[in-house]
């Protein structure tokens, strides 16, 4: 009998335990889950986050789960899909990027709000998170959806539903099943991201998560879902990212490296490809003064130029989510402020006459050995900026790896600075190091909801 990949990945996600993980691996996890903590408490009253914790009902009864910073209880579905959209808003969290694009820190919070249900402990959600990014990464090296025009958001229904599974204590069969009913039902096309960009930007991921939480609590009471779900004639194959393979025995353990370590933590509050062109932008503003400048050239990769670098919107950002994805807006900033930080996207700021002036003179290219670098793995969004001086100088800097890359990686105490200038918004100092502390120590935390209680 043919196993299929949904069968695959069910069973390395009922095989895979904590013992599986190296030293690495576990200090990894805990670095991204403070980076999204961190990301998630600064972002407890802006707009976005309180209009879903408005909307949600509070739960009765024993399997409830906490919103972030109120305290108030909800089914862990529920509390994935606020907490989630929370730690997405500001665009701060961490990336991998291959044949796909994703978040996997996305993944983090359903992990939370499950073993919270679940009365789990810390090396609960460390299991569930390593495995979910694991699945997350490994569909994201197997094939593309944004050239489709499907959303990246529609893997995580995939690593949430397997991972929550087993959490739950799911069996291998229940697993598929989750995966299955998760997948099939709720794929996000990628208009999320295309043209002005809209508050559905920070919760997609979550909203997947909240299914995918829901399809396995389905499972679990013996509900089927639409098999074989990946290669079937009408299946996820033939509608949205054609045939491709996937060897769980390449996974992480049994000697095989984890997917976890290996995403970027990112240093600016920007989109990904972003990143090393705001690093470029800032060492050449030490060169030449904005005021200076007569026009800036930005080289990206194919992504970069059609994500982040095209299209009107981006040289007139009506809201945060486009100004975070507007490439020629974060340059600009970059170029006249000296900084991108979260001041940097407020409307303020990206509606600036003088800055929407700058961008006039502000262009996006493709060079295509930045694209030939991206297609060779690694997460390599490299970038440079060319100025051209008001006397004609012409001054330029590229940067291959940003500062959060895997190959150039923040310390443990540039994480927690970072924690602490975001998460220090609605969260005094003493409790900022309390919650520092119990991460950097989660394996031997019995009751996740001590943590949860230190941020409500």
């Amino acid at each position: 009998m043919t196993i299929t990949i949904s069968g695959r990945i069910a069973e390395y996600a009922s095989s895979l335990r904590y013992s599986d993980f190296d030293k690495p691996t576990i200090e990894a996890a805990k670095a991204r889950i403070i980076d999204t903590f961190g990301c998630a408490i600064g972002a407890q009253h802006e707009t976005p986050v309180e209009i879903a914790s408005k909307s949600v009902q509070d739960t009765d009864g024993r399997y409830r789960s906490t919103i972030l910073g109120t305290g108030r209880k909800v089914s862990p579905d529920i509390a994935a899909f606020v907490n989630g959209g929370m730690s997405r808003y500001f665009d701060f969290m961490d990336t991998y990027d291959a044949k796909e694009f994703s978040h996997p820190s996305d993944n983090i919070f359903p992990m939370v709000a499950v073993a919270e249900a679940e009365g789990l402990g810390g090396r609960d959600v460390l299991l569930g998170t390593v495995l979910a990014y694991e699945i997350q990464c490994r569909l994201c090296d197997a094939a593309t959806l944004w050239k489709r025009g499907w959303d990246h958001v529609i893997y995580g229904l995939v690593s949430v539903s397997a991972a929550a599974s087993r959490l739950m204590g799911l069996s291998v069969g229940q697993t598929e099943q989750a995966i299955n009913i998760a997948l099939n039902s709720h794929l996000t096309m990628r208009q999320l991201r295309a043209g002005e960009l809209s508050m559905w930007k920070a919760v997609a991921f979550s909203n997947s998560a909240r299914n995918a939480i829901f399809s396995a609590m389905l499972a679990r009471n013996g509900f089927t879902g639409p098999a074989p779900v990946f290669e079937g004639e009408m299946g996820f194959w033939k509608q949205v990212t054609g045939r491709f393979e996937i060897d769980t025995r390449k996974f992480g353990g049994k000697r095989n490296r984890f997917k976890i370590g290996q995403t970027l933590i990112k240093h600016f509050p920007a989109e990904t490809r972003a990143q090393t062109a705001i690093e470029a932008a800032l060492e050449l503003r030490k060169v030449v003064p904005a005021e200076k400048i007569r026009s800036v050239e930005i080289g990206t990769n194919e992504g970069g130029l059609k994500i982040i670098g095209s299209g009107a919107e981006k040289w007139d950002p009506k809201t945060k989510e486009t100004a975070d994805h507007s490439l020629p807006y974060m340059v600009a900033a970059a170029l006249m402020d000296g900084k991108v930080d979260l001041a940097s996207f407020t409307e303020k700021r990206y509606r600036d006459a003088k800055t929407l002036q700058f961008m006039k003179r502000v262009k996006v290219v493709e060079r295509k050995r930045f694209t030939d670098m991206f297609n060779k793995g690694g997460t390599v969004n490299a970038a440079d900026v060319v100025i051209t001086a008001a006397d004609g100088k012409r001054v330029s800097k590229e940067v291959i790896y940003s500062k959060g890359h895997p190959r150039t990686p923040m310390s443990p105490a540039e994480i927690e600075a970072k924690f602490k200038s975001v998460a220090g918004r609605n969260l005094e100092r003493g409790s900022a190091r309390r919650v520092l502390d119990t991460i950097w120590d989660l394996e031997h935390l019995n009751d996740i909801r001590r943590l949860m209680y230190m941020v409500s």
